[in-house]
This record gives structure tokens, sequence and C-alpha cells, in this order.
């Protein structure tokens, strides 16, 4: 399926099915992720929402549409979040959580829901880290494509959100990195190889929630 194709597209790059085409994204998405964590100070879920830009979410429209009244509803929403959760399970759903240095993955979702709001796909689901994550020094929180080909961003600091009062012990701050001053620290591993697979740097390029907490 066409969506499993493009969206999921960060495997034939790594793969090498792509080339130069890799550097730069073909999907644009807006993205809210709420960090929810309990009284005892463990994080128990991941709230997001992604809007997708206009001409992907038309070309998904033109896939999905299967009684061609040219909009999605009911089952064809149901199909679209499915796939999507399959196609992306491989990939951690593109969410980068870090503990005191170690990555941490995402836990499949249980659903994945879809909706066409103004013309613009937007995903919506909840999930858990894959192992229990303590509020306790220094952790991040962020969603990125690491192959670049879709451009997840957060268009407002409040778009990045910790819900429940154990973030009280926690300092935080929204990164948006440099781009020239990343360039600038990490010249000598940015060669050609980067751009043909920028798997290993292009996290320090991403927008993140970084926390230092004390229990």
């Amino acid at each position: 399926m066409k969506l499993i194709r493009t969206i999921s597209a960060s495997a034939l790059i790594g793969m090498g099915a792509a080339t130069g085409a890799a550097a730069h994204p073909h999907v644009f998405v807006d993205a809210r992720l709420e960090v929810v964590a309990d009284d005892d100070g463990n994080v128990t879920a991941l709230q997001n929402v992604w809007r997708f830009d206009e001409f992907f979410s038309s070309s998904v429209i033109m896939d999905y549409d299967t009684n061609m009244d040219n909009q999605l509803a009911g089952d064809e929403l149901t199909e679209i979040g499915e796939t999507v959760r399959q196609s992306l399970a491989e990939y951690g759903y593109y969410t980068q959580i870090t503990d005191n240095g170690e990555d941490v993955p995402l836990a499949e979702p249980d659903v994945i829901h879809a909706d066409m709001v103004d013309g613009q796909l937007l995903l919506i689901f909840s999930a858990k880290p894959s192992k229990p994550v303590k509020l306790d020094g220094h952790l991040t929180f962020g969603i990125y494509d690491a192959s670049m080909y879709t451009a997840i961003d957060f268009q407002r600091d409040e778009d990045l959100v910790m819900i429940g009062s154990a973030f009280d012990r926690c300092k935080h701050t929204v990164v948006r990195p440099d781009p020239d001053q990343i360039i600038s620290e990490n010249n000598d591993a940015l060669t050609a190889a980067f751009f043909n697979d920028p798997t290993d740097m292009s996290k320090l390029f991403a927008t993140r929630l970084d926390l230092t907490c004390t229990e």
C-alpha cells in the first residue's frame, strides 16, 4: 500500500534503496507530544498528535477513498491507522526517549486513530515506553525520522507538554538545535557518508524536551 511505502520510506533509504534524495524531507508533520507521569514519577504514556501536510494528505485520500466520495471516514480511516501502526513499529514510531543517556524505544500502541480535518491527515495515539522510565536524572523526549524523509516538528514550545505533578521536581527546556552550530561542532563527522545514511547524526538536529529531575 502506498501509505506504507511513503511513511516507511526511512526503511528503504536505510537499506540503500534511495540515494541523495534522502537528505531532505518529502513529508511534513506538525506534532504535539504530551508526556504523562503518575504521582510516583513514572512515565506512563506518550500522547501524540501528528498533522500531515496537505499534499501528502491528498495522496492518502486518493489511495484510501474506497467509495470514491473524495473524503475519508469509517473503515477507511481505521485502515489507515492500522497500516501506520504496523508499518512504523520497526522504527519505534519515530519517538526518541533517552533515560540518562540510554535510548528507550516506544512500545507498540494499541491503536492509532486517523482523522481528516480541513484537508489534513491527523494521527492520534498513546503509547508507553518499552521499559520503565523514572523521572530521575537527565531525560529527553522527542519525535524525529532518522532518515530525514519525514520532517516532524513542533511549531510552538507549548506543543511539548508535561502532564502530572511529578514534573514539579524537574527543570525542563525545549531544545531547538541550531543547524549551523551542530554542523560546526560535528564537522569531522559530517562526511559524504552522512548524507547517504544520516541515521546516526540526524537526532542532533531534532527538537526535544530536555528534563533534569531529582527524586
